[in-house]
């Protein structure tokens, strides 16, 4: 079986098929009686070194194994007399069964510095950015419409029924899903350079350590939401909608283990490159989604629950979506499945859901209007996060080549095609701001309420795009903590204060806390841009070298430990 060359590389170029290559130990394997090479040959063949093919016979976890490549890669063929730009040790020596197909034409691991064409390596870093971040849109957008289809199918019930609906998925948003996703989001740092250093299976590792935190961070989880209408109602919230909004959590918390596990399967995914995987998972399931809500809340008798039908219509549907994660690695990919997986920040409490503050005091009205400007921000926001995602991932295989010039390149990109996003989501609120609140409920003052915030919600979308996207920078870089500490100055030192002073002291109501959401997007966007475009790329490659390579001599210690425990044990028998 061959081996790809493990010299890091990026370019889609950078390889060519390699028919008249042999290393020196490779012919030490030829039968006996093979003719011996003319000294001019010995004089050129030298050992493949560590980087080019993983040394050792063992297929341990922490055996290190040859660097993949960030992107798939066109390859081109070399003419049976090869070029004299290889170096001498590759022009002469025989192939045989054990010859790698693949030899980069540009060494990149060279500490030559990488000059960057402003023309041809920007159209090929959009490219790979714009491939990668369209299926995890499809994705994410998909998989947030399991949430807008439960609001559409309750919005219709009544307005206390959205009011409750909305309390409820937002709390389930600040106290579960965000922790959630908090948490998966330190695998946005492992997982890429992981991927494309000379361990790969360290992916599965983290990914398996990454199940055991998560399973412990949902026991609190659980116990908020089954005692939700208690802690709603300490807060004064109205009784029935206390209630139903407990209901609903009740019920959604069927699907948050499931939830648990996609986060972490889809980054799993999704560091190998394989952005399409969620994506076709997604795609089934939605569909089903919406049926299951229709059929669960506004279907025929025997199976019309009402209210609770669209939780658990979303329960479901994150069980489906996990369950057909694991026939797909399985049964489908096995060799990028879950087989080594299974034996930015903290959370990042997004200041529109937190800016419930006060609701209490303004009745089901502005909270079903919050409900229709929430779920529409963040449909929108799906864009610039997918985008946040695909930047995260690509810096985090750039890293690990250790190609600090691209990733700096690929960083100043995201935000350039962040700014593209954020115009179409800005022109579309404008444009339909009249009718928008239409598509949820019909009740004339959520209407009239919402044509009147859309504005201020267009105004954001450049700033959230910008928050999105550096975040996933910053995840990249591994500065999830940095990350914390500017979405928190952000949201609960700028935008929520300053939102409730104009909200009850100055007297301008929901539109006051949308205000204060603006300030605080505005501020972190901007200090977000302004890290990533002084960051220091090659410092950040030598930061990742180091925590691979501590992480692999922490697993030879391991795995002696493990041998001498059953050396030791055999000894006493």
């Amino acid at each position: 079986m061959s081996f790809h060359h493990g010299t890091p590389a990026s370019y889609t170029s950078d390889y060519g098929v390699l028919a008249h290559y042999a290393a020196h130990r490779d012919a030490q394997r030829q039968a006996d009686g093979a003719a011996v090479r003319e000294e001019t040959d010995s004089e050129h063949a030298t050992t493949i070194s560590d980087d080019e093919v993983a040394p050792g016979e063992e297929d341990g976890l922490l055996t290190p194994r040859p660097r993949r490549t960030s992107f798939p890669t066109s390859y081109l063929t070399v003419p049976p007399t090869l070029p004299s730009t290889l170096p001498p040790n590759m022009r002469e020596a025989v192939a045989n069964e054990y010859t790698p197909l693949l030899i980069p034409r540009i060494p990149e691991d060279s500490d030559v510095p990488v000059e960057i064409d402003t023309g041809h390596h920007w159209w090929d870093e959009a490219r790979i950015l714009v491939r990668y971040t369209l299926p995890v849109f499809g994705t994410h957008l998909l998989e947030y419409s399991l949430q807008v289809a439960s609001v559409i199918a309750i919005g219709h019930l009544s307005t206390n029924a959205l009011a409750a609906g909305t309390l409820g998925t937002m709390t389930a948003s600040v106290t579960g899903f965000s922790i959630v996703q908090g948490f998966a989001s330190t695998l946005d740092t492992m997982l890429p350079s992981a991927w494309t250093s000379d361990n790969p299976r360290l992916v599965g590792l983290w990914a398996q350590r990454m199940t055991v935190v998560m399973a412990i961070c949902l026991i609190p989880i659980f116990a908020i939401w089954f005692n939700a209408e208690a802690i709603l109602l300490m807060l004064q919230q109205e009784p029935e909608i206390a209630r139903l909004a407990g209901l609903y959590l009740k019920y959604v918390s069927i699907g948050l283990p499931a939830y648990a596990f996609n986060s972490i399967s889809r980054r799993y995914f999704q560091s190998q490159g394989l952005f399409t995987v969620p994506t076709q998972i997604i795609l089934v399931v939605a569909p089903l989604n919406a049926f299951l809500n229709w059929l669960l809340v506004w279907g025929p008798a025997p199976f019309r629950l009402g209210f609770i039908g669209a939780p658990l219509a979303s329960a479901i549907s994150m069980n489906l979506v996990s369950l057909a994660s694991i026939v797909y690695g399985v049964f489908f990919h096995p060799e990028h499945g879950v087989a080594s997986y299974l034996p930015q920040e903290l959370p990042e409490l997004e200041c529109a859901r937190s800016a419930r503050v006060g609701r209490r005091w303004i009745g089901p009205e502005a909270l079903a209007t919050q409900s229709v400007l929430l779920v529409s921000a963040s449909t929108t926001y799906q864009a610039p996060f997918a985008l946040s995602v695909a930047a995260s991932v690509r810096i985090g295989n750039l890293l690990g080549e250790r190609n600090a010039p691209r990733a700096a390149l690929c960083a100043k990109l995201s935000l350039l095609l962040s700014l593209g996003f954020s115009a179409i989501s800005c022109a579309m609120f404008l444009f339909f701001r009249k009718d928008w609140a239409r598509l949820f409920n019909d009740d004339p003052i959520v209407v009239a309420l919402v044509a009147s915030i859309l504005p201020v919600v267009a105004l954001f979308q450049v700033f959230d795009g910008l928050s999105a996207v550096t975040g996933g920078v910053l995840r990249a870089r591994g500065k999830q903590f940095t990350g914390a500490l500017l979405n928190l100055s952000a949201y609960y030192v700028v935008g929520i204060p300053f939102g409730v002073w104009l909200a009850f002291n100055r007297d301008f109501g929901l539109h006051g806390l949308w205000y204060g959401l603006t300030l605080s997007l505005v501020y972190s966007g901007c200090v977000g841009a302004w890290l990533a475009l002084t960051t220091d790329w090659a410092n950040e490659v030598e930061k990742v070298i180091k925590r691979l390579k501590s992480e692999e001599h922490a697993g030879d210690l391991e795995g002696n430990g493990v041998r001498q425990v059953l050396v030791d044990m055999y000894v006493q028998m």
